[in-house]
C-alpha cells in the first residue's frame, strides 16, 4: 500500500534535513510518495506568497504533511505561517514528545514526557489585541472554550491509553485566571473521570516549571492550554538537549502536519552540519499516525543506536564529527539492517 504525503522542505537548513529524512524513510520502505510544495521564504520568492493556495490545497488533499522549518519575515504585517496552517486546518492538538537520547550532554538521562498543547485558541488568539491611543495601555484577550478544552483533554487521555501511559497532568493557572484557566481545569476534571485507569493530576503552571527542572521523572503526559503549552514544551526540550531533538505533531480531524520545531538556522544553512533528528523524530510520529507504528519504532531505535555506537557520524552539535548527510546515511543503514 502506498500513501502520498505533502512535503514542505522549508527554509535555511530545511532542505538539507529534509533530504536526510526522506533518505531514511525510503530506506525504511514505507511505501510513501512525496508531493513537494512550497512555503516560507522560498514560496515568497517564487510565488509572491508565504503560503500559496496550491500548498494548502495539496495538504488538504493528502491530509498529511511533513514540514521543515519555515521563516516568517519580521515586520511587514506577515502572519506566522505555522499559526496560519494550524487555523486553516483546525490542527487543535500540538503533541511534543521529549525523550532522552544518549550523547546529548543533557542534564537528565531518563526523560520521557509528552506535552499535549491546545493549538488554536487561548492567549494566542489574534482577537482583542488593542493599544490605547496614547500607547500606555495594551490589552490582549484570552479565550478558552468548552469545546476546545474538551477535545484537547480528551486527546491527551486517548493518547495516554494508546501509548500505555499511566498519568496525565493538567497544567493551569486557575487560582488567578479564574475564568479562562478555570474553565479548562473544570473540563479536565470532568473528562478525567471517564478514564479511571489513568492517574490524573493537576498542577499550577509555575509549580510545574519548578517541578520539571527538579523532578521531571514525575511527569508522563502533560495537557495544557496554548501559551502554557508553548512554554512547557520548550522547557521539556531543554531537559533532553534542546530543540534539535524536538519533533512537533499538529493534529486535527482532517489533517496532520509533522515538523521540526526548531528554526531555519540561516547561520549554518548550506554547511551540511545541521542535525536532522528533530525532523526524523517527527517523521517517526507521522508513521505512527499512518498506522506504521512498527516502522516508527524502528526509526527511533535506529536514531538511538546511531547516537550510541556511531559517534563519528553524528553532527557536531551532538559531539560528533559527521554531517547532516553522514548522520542520515548511518541511520538509513540501521533501519535496513
Amino acid at each position: 500500500m502506498s500513501k502520498t504525503i505533502a512535503v514542505i522542505p522549508g527554509d535555511g537548513i530545511g532542505p538539507e534535513i529534509m533530504t536526510a529524512t526522506l533518505r531514511v524513510l525510503d530506506a525504511l520502505d514505507c511505501g510513501l510518495k512525496y508531493d513537494f510544495v512550497d512555503a516560507g521564504m522560498v514560496a515568497l520568492e517564487k510565488h509572491g506568497d508565504l503560503l500559496p493556495k496550491a500548498t494548502l490545497d495539496k495538504i488538504g488533499e493528502h491530509q498529511v504533511a511533513l514540514k521543515g522549518p519555515l521563516t516568517t519575515p519580521i515586520g511587514g504585517g506577515f502572519t506566522s505561517i505555522n499559526v496560519t496552517l494550524r487555523r486553516h486546518f483546525d490542527l487543535y492538538a500540538n503533541v511534543r514528545p521529549a525523550v532522552s537520547f544518549p550523547g546529548t550532554k543533557a542534564r537528565f538521562d531518563n526523560i520521557d514526557i509528552i506535552t499535549v498543547r491546545e493549538n488554536t485558541e487561548g492567549a494566542y488568539l489574534s482577537e482583542g489585541q488593542t493599544v490605547s491611543e496614547d500607547g500606555e495601555t495594551a490589552i490582549s484577550m484570552i479565550r478558552n472554550t468548552r469545546k476546545g478544552s474538551s477535545r484537547i483533554v480528551r486527546y491527551a487521555f486517548e493518547l495516554a491509553v494508546k501509548k500505555g501511559r499511566k498519568k496525565v497532568t493538567a497544567v493551569h493557572k486557575a487560582n488567578i485566571i479564574k475564568t479562562a484557566s478555570g474553565l479548562f481545569l473544570n473540563v479536565a476534571r470532568e473528562i478525567a473521570k471517564e478514564y479511571p485507569q489513568i492517574e490524573f493530576n493537576e498542577m499550577i503552571v509555575d509549580n510545574t516549571c519548578m517541578q520539571l527542572v527538579m523532578k521531571p521523572e514525575q511527569f508522563d503526559v502533560i495537557v495544557t492550554t496554548n501559551l502554557f503549552g508553548d512554554i512547557l514544551s520548550d522547557l521539556c526540550a531543554g531537559l533532553v538537549g534542546g530543540l534539535g531533538l524536538a519533533p512537533g505533531d499538529n493534529i486535527g480531524e482532517h489533517a496532520a502536519i509533522f515538523e521540526a520545531v526548531h528554526g531555519s538556522a540561516p547561520d549554518i544553512a548550506g554547511k551540511g552540519i545541521a542535525n536532522p533528528c528533530a525532523l526524523l523524530l517527527a517523521a517517526a510520529d507521522m508513521l505512527d499516525h499512518l498506522g506504521m507504528v512498527d516502522k516508527g519504532d524502528k526509526l527511533r531505535a535506529a536514531i538511538r543506536d546511531t547516537m550510541t555506537h556511531d559517534r563519528d557520524s553524528v553532527t557536531p552539535d551532538l559531539g560528533g564529527k559527521g554531517s547532516t548527510a553522514s548522520f542520515g546515511e548511518a541511520i538509513a543503514k540501521r533501519v535496513q539492517g
